[in-house]
């Protein structure tokens, strides 16, 4: 019989991220600080107007592009944030999830063969959604004594006629890193100058600390050429309701609306209509959950410093990226060894890329309680390999 799965399926390796989580389950009394999931409930005034909707009888397909009273909320919110307006007729789309926002934005703009630059380290979807439309992922090793941001000399020096793309991903999973304004304004002429399209995934831009997020579509002349991704799953505690939105110039956002009518028809109704509450009344939500990340980030700055284990200060997302070289192991056999000696989950740098190599993903996406917890059993791991040497 022939084989029936195609190679370029074959050649794609499964998340690095799942394969420890999925050992934790497993494993009784071990601590998980490997999955990027907020910790806290969705609010009640999210969750009862989803009951609402159903009790309603509000279980029927939307348009295609979403339910408009959504679209319209989610336009409010990107001019309230950016001061940018997006049409919610033409120019915004809800999603199942920024996932598959960020799989659709590929699968309409690139043609086999066109590349695209993706900074890493960086989330594990990217470089497959690229392969699989037929685009070149084209990765730059980030630096973390640059804070893990993207230069202008490094972008240029990407650069190829056949570079159609720029992917950027800030606040970044795993780094936590993020882009200043003057970071993303010394990029303008570049993209300018090679006509590149930008792909922005913001899904952590709510969990930004000590300043404000900034979107490269707000700057000059971007909002033409950028493909906006977000959602309601970090900031808003949704991930199981699946929702997530694009915003992009009309003749982009067409295609896309068209992709997705075929692949999905429309996102989940009742998610639909909670997130609309989640935009109305949830600032305050989001404030909260905010504070306590920011706390939990401390604390674990403190502790990487007490302990001896380098670590920049991540400025977004709920992840720290800690460097592992001391211990002298690869960063899957460091968290190999973490998990089976003191059963604490990470997730090595590796998985992000290449140049995460010598780094582990930890989340704080977890309470302080937990925290503490792992971070004991982390002192412990680290003590018996300095007594080693």
């Amino acid at each position: 019989m022939r084989e029936f799965v195609t190679e370029k399926v074959k050649e794609i390796k499964p998340s690095g991220i799942r394969k420890f989580f999925d050992i934790v389950s497993e494993m009784p009394d071990a601590i998980s600080l490997g999955v990027g999931e907020p910790d806290f409930d969705t609010p009640w005034h999210i969750r009862e107007e989803g009951i609402r909707s159903l009790k309603a009888g509000r279980t029927f397909y939307t348009s295609n592009a979403g339910l408009m009273p959504l679209r319209q909320e989610i336009s409010r919110y990107i001019e309230d944030r950016l001061g940018l307006f997006y049409d919610p007729a033409s120019e915004v789309m809800v999603t199942v999830g920024g996932s598959e926002a960020i799989d659709i934005a590929f699968r309409t703009v690139l043609e086999p063969g066109d590349e695209v630059i993706i900074p890493e380290p960086a989330f594990v979807s990217y470089v497959p959604c690229v392969q699989l439309a037929g685009g070149v992922p084209v990765t730059i090793p980030l630096k973390a004594e640059n804070a893990f941001r993207l230069k202008p000399e490094e972008l240029e020096a990407a650069v190829t006629p056949k570079t159609k793309v720029l992917l950027l991903s800030y606040p970044n999973n795993p780094t936590g890193a993020i882009m200043e304004k003057e970071d993303l304004e010394a990029l303008l002429d570049i993209i300018e100058k090679h006509d590149l399209l930008v792909i922005s995934d913001e899904i952590y831009s709510e969990l930004t600390y000590n300043s404000q997020h900034v979107s490269i579509a707000s700057l000059p002349g971007m909002q033409k050429r950028c493909v906006v991704i977000n959602g309601f799953s970090k900031s808003y505690a949704m991930t199981g309701w699946r929702l997530g939105y694009a915003l992009a110039p009309a003749q982009i956002m067409e295609q896309m609306v068209k992709l997705h009518q075929f692949a999905i028809m429309s996102s989940p109704t009742t998610s639909q209509y909670a997130a609309v509450s989640a935009l109305k009344n949830g600032n305050s939500d989001v404030m909260e959950m905010r504070l306590a990340y920011d706390q939990r980030r401390r604390f674990l700055l403190h502790e990487m410093e007490r302990l001896e284990i380098p670590c920049f200060e991540p400025r977004g997302a709920f992840y720290i990226f800690p460097d592992i070289t001391e211990s002298g192991m690869s960063s899957e056999e460091f968290a190999t060894e973490l998990l089976k000696e003191e059963k604490v989950a990470v997730v090595p740098g590796s998985a992000f890329g290449d140049c995460g190599e010598g780094f582990i993903r930890i989340s704080y996406a977890y309470s302080i309680e937990e925290l503490k917890a792992a971070l004991a059993r982390i002192e412990a791991f680290m003590k018996k390999i300095r007594q080693k040497k």
